[in-house]
């Protein structure tokens, strides 16, 4: 019996170890795709000065004794074993991207990000959008400039992209009025760059998408939308007119920046509609809003925050704002809005934010729960106000105030603000909110 188990391990050792090789060659990438990637890598410096939190570059490990589909920020097919994506992020990448870069031998990527990086205000090569497999890129804040291709703007050869993210780079002209997959297209921001024209209306007619960055550039115009957009980002433009009505169709909307516009119209109280089926952030600072806070905003129930400063808002502060249970943060400061301060606003137990100055406020501070925390600089520039935290009081004491300075909605408070450090929304750490991820 043992000859016999002798003889079958021989017949069947040269099948095995065919099996052996065969096996593990499935997990070595194809020939090509280390030979790409490495050159690519030597295009490249690691910048010595990046930031703690960019400080971390995957291409360090890249070796030829290693598989490429093992090498940190690559992911190649299980099958094919091409390279399906590069996440090169934050690497600390810096020089001249050039136009033939053997990047564009990976024709397989399907998710290509390399966003914060530095490459010198090169020219962004059309071969982008050549990558017909992609379905996400992101070159977000990696220091291209010029004005954008053709082939990758309209999305000619790009059929199966969903993720479009050019912001925080130096690109101008103008957007394009075609895009070939409207249906397909989930987020695109563009937000950040010194781009100029009017806002296409092809970008009102994508059904498929929910998140739109247009915010610091020199953009005119309007839009006029019914698709799905959760996102809409338009900070910092030179928008005029009314706000768009059509809004009122987008009823999945969480967030919408008109701030820092042109824009000429009383509080959009038609948004009600939209609020009452779920939660948003509306921030239409800086801009040329007259007229009364209606007492309809107190319908608008899933309000988060609202930031309407620095703009020309008369009359009074509703008390129905007390039914906005949900409300974090309400910034009117910079307006002419009078008369008292609603004692009904104290039950609003989640409001973190307030910030009513300068108007021209008169009488007592709403007192216990959330405001008896707020500090002088949420009122100042109210020299009738009185009641704590200010130094007067309502018994009639004409004490002197306390000089206080006032609190501007910055990078501190979620998801607001007037300077920006990311694109769609306001965050300290650059990857909190990923619409490579949405």
């Amino acid at each position: 019996m043992g000859c016999v188990k002798l003889v079958l391990f021989f017949m069947l050792y040269p099948f095995l170890c065919q099996l052996a090789f065969s096996s593990s060659l499935r997990h070595l990438c194809s020939k090509d795709q280390p030979h790409a990637l490495l050159q690519f890598k030597q295009m490249f410096t690691i910048n010595p000065n990046a930031s703690d939190y960019c400080r971390r570059s995957r291409t360090l490990s890249w070796n030829k004794s290693t598989d490429c589909c093992s090498w940190n920020g690559v992911q190649c097919d299980e099958m094919t074993r091409q390279a399906i994506e590069l996440d090169l992020y934050c690497s600390g990448l810096q020089g001249k991207f050039h136009t033939n870069s053997n990047l564009f031998q990976l024709s397989n990527l399907k998710q290509l990000d390399l966003s914060y990086t530095d490459f010198f205000g090169s020219l962004i090569s059309p071969k982008f959008g050549e990558l017909s497999n992609l379905t996400h890129l992101n070159l977000s804040r990696s220091s291209f400039t010029g004005i954008i291709p053709t082939e990758i703007s309209h999305l000619s050869k790009l059929q199966y992209l969903q993720t479009l993210i050019l912001s925080q780079n130096n690109f101008s002209g103008q957007i394009a009025s075609t895009i070939f997959n409207p249906k397909i297209l989930r987020v695109l921001d563009l937000g950040s760059n010194h781009l100029n024209g009017t806002i296409p209306h092809c970008l009102g007619e994508m059904s498929g998408l929910e998140v739109l960055g247009l915010n610091n550039n020199n953009l005119s115009g309007t839009i006029n939308t019914e698709n799905k957009l959760i996102i809409i980002n338009l900070y910092g433009n030179k928008l005029k007119g009314k706000v768009p009505t059509s809004l009122i169709n987008c009823r999945y909307l969480k967030f919408l920046d008109l701030g820092n516009n042109e824009l000429n119209d009383t509080f959009p109280s038609w948004l009600g509609g939209l609020l009452l089926t779920t939660e948003i952030i509306i921030n239409l600072s800086r801009n040329r809003f007259e007229g009364y806070l209606p007492s309809i905003i107190g319908d608008l129930v899933g309000l988060h925050m609202l930031n309407q400063s620095h703009n020309g808002l008369e009359g009074i502060i509703p008390a129905s704002l007390e039914h906005l249970s949900v409300l974090e943060s309400l910034d009117l400061s910079s307006n002419k809005i009078g008369g008292e301060s609603p004692q009904q606003l104290a039950s609003l137990i989640f409001l973190a934010v307030i910030n009513l100055s300068p108007n021209h406020l008169v009488g007592c501070i709403p007192k216990g729960k959330q405001f008896d925390t707020f500090e002088n600089s949420s009122y100042q520039g109210n020299d009738r106000l009185r009641e704590f935290p200010l130094s007067k009081d309502c018994g009639g004491d004409d004490g002197v105030l306390q000089a206080t300075t006032p609190v501007e909605l910055g990078c501190n408070t979620p998801h607001f603000g007037l300077e920006r450090k990311s694109s769609f929304l306001c965050v300290d750490d650059p990857k909190a909110i990923n619409p490579m991820q949405i």
